[in-house]
């Protein structure tokens, strides 16, 4: 099972959709405003990730977060904790388009080279 996970206004979502489309790839999408994450699922995915590919700092909701919080996210030892439980509340301080193969293969971001390889 492949599932691209993202928000559907996101031009790299659009493009990661579109090169799916375009190689006949099912997938499913899950919505990160609208079907949300849980705790467990953003867990998973700091296990495979680093959590400096996985946060997104360039968006605008990293920008209008409290500096002592994006002090505590950005330090080297933040609290695994405080990242799941800031990002399952701010999903989209996630990188995306986030694709998950098989539960256990995960690419952050679009690229078409790295899709190729991963499914």
């Amino acid at each position: 099972m492949i599932t691209l996970y993202g928000i559907s206004n996101c031009d790299s979502v659009k493009k990661a959709k579109k090169w799916l489309g375009d190689h006949a790839i099912v997938y499913a999408f899950h919505d990160f405003r609208v079907d949300g994450l849980n705790e467990e699922q953003i867990e998973q995915w700091l296990q495979q990730v680093p959590s400096d590919k996985l946060l997104n700092k360039r968006s605008t909701t990293w920008k209008q977060l409290p500096d002592t919080l994006k002090n505590d996210l950005a330090a080297d030892n933040a609290a695994q904790s405080l990242l799941i439980k800031t990002m399952e509340a701010h999903p989209t301080l996630i990188k995306r388009p986030i694709l998950v193969v098989a539960d256990d293969n995960i690419q952050v971001g679009f690229s078409a080279t790295n899709y190729e390889q991963l499914i």
